[in-house]
């Protein structure tokens, strides 16, 4: 049994390292400052979109109120073959809002990933300079486009990752996530920090359109589903490091909206974990390893604590520990995020419970979403 509390006393500063270092670096990311340059950037925002008839009015009431040269951007819909009033939706508002340059592309599955295919198929039409990408179950920010040109022109990058926040709904499904999303963004900026990205969000990422061929668009990870923002992130970080930025910024941050059920929530984690095993980076491996066995050890220490081999100790010191580094890098993102943390303390004690069997279910090599199923490569 010693050897045994010693293995995970050894798990847990290790933990504690990594969530440290991510500290570090989420403090190194400097702020972005814009100024009011005047508009020269042109953007094609990509919205790939199934079944959000439900999420589309907020998003398109959202573009209403961008502060940008209309001429100097242009909206691309692709749809994957939606069963609701979608579509219906978009056209209407493209006949009321006529100023706007809308495309509603309907989505050509060629590989297993189709939101991959969506933005293929977006980019191989786009007019402007710039690729932005974003979802349907977001909104965007009046300075979202002007911000990021004065990035463009300021630092002159290929690629820009900027932060997601989520609505604040009532509830604590929604306060869970809200958790969940500011570990994740923490996790983001940190890696940002340390210079070793390896995370981004495709709600809120653009990238120079010349880029997107020079990568080989999504070549190479088309067998998962998921991560068509990660990999092509890492793509880039491998062509050249210096040409991605972050933009820390509170005028650029995408809002999106809070899932509706448990199971939803439990099978978006499971698709996001079905493509860890592709991540490029030694770090990004590392800390996906070290915080799943941390939270294993905890539900290991805790079930001991109950059928009393081990003193309530063990537990109660390995959850302080890992609830103080946790809330110390929430705390820092927060900063910049303003999310809720009224339920952090509840939410740090469902999270192993609910990362574990995330971890464990992903094993199975399959999972439903949007109404499809979809297959992990580690399973064939």
């Amino acid at each position: 049994m010693e050897i045994l509390i010693l293995l995970f006393c050894l798990i847990f500063i290790d933990y504690a390292l990594f969530i440290g270092l991510l500290i570090y670096g989420s403090s190194k990311v400097k702020s972005f400052d814009g100024s009011s340059k005047t508009a020269q950037t042109s953007f094609s925002i990509v919205v790939p979109f199934r079944n959000e008839a439900t999420n589309l009015p907020d998003l398109l009431a959202s573009f209403v109120t961008l502060d940008y040269p209309k001429e100097l951007f242009e909206i691309i819909f692709v749809d994957d073959a939606s069963e609701d009033e979608s579509v219906r939706l978009i056209n209407n508002w493209r006949m009321e809002h006529t100023a706007f340059h809308v495309t509603i592309l309907d989505n050509v599955r060629t590989t297993n990933a189709p939101k991959k295919d969506a933005i293929t198929r977006a980019v191989s039409i786009s007019k402007k300079d710039w690729i932005v990408t974003t979802d349907a179950d977001c909104c965007v920010p009046s300075q979202w486009l002007s911000t990021l040109d004065n990035c463009v022109q300021q630092q002159n990058p290929g690629m820009i990752a900027g932060a997601v926040n989520l609505r604040k709904d009532p509830g604590f499904l929604s306060h869970f996530q809200q958790m969940d999303l500011l570990s994740l963004q923490g996790a983001t900026l940190g890696s940002f920090g340390l210079n070793e990205a390896f995370m981004c969000n495709g709600a809120h990422l653009a990238y120079d359109r010349r880029l997107f061929p020079e990568l080989d668009g999504f070549k190479g990870n088309t067998n998962i589903a998921s991560g068509d923002d990660v990999f092509l992130l890492q793509k880039a970080i491998a062509h050249d490091p210096e040409k991605v930025f972050y933009l820390k910024t509170k005028a650029a941050i995408v809002q999106t909206k809070p899932l509706k059920s448990w199971k939803a929530v439990f099978l978006q984690h499971v698709r996001w974990a079905s493509k860890s095993g592709a991540y490029q980076s030694d770090f990004s491996k590392g800390l996906a390893i070290i915080v799943f066995l941390a939270n294993c050890c905890l539900l290991a220490v805790v079930a001991l604590a109950i059928t009393e081999q081990i003193s309530w100790l063990f537990p109660l010191a390995f959850t302080l520990l890992k609830f103080t580094v946790d809330w110390i890098l929430m705390w820092q993102t927060n900063r910049l995020l303003r999310m809720k943390m009224t339920s952090v303390l509840i939410s740090s004690i469902i999270y192993p419970f609910f990362s574990v069997a995330v971890a464990l279910f992903s094993l199975s090599g399959s999972y439903s979403w949007k109404g499809r199923r979809f297959t992990s490569p580690r399973s064939k």
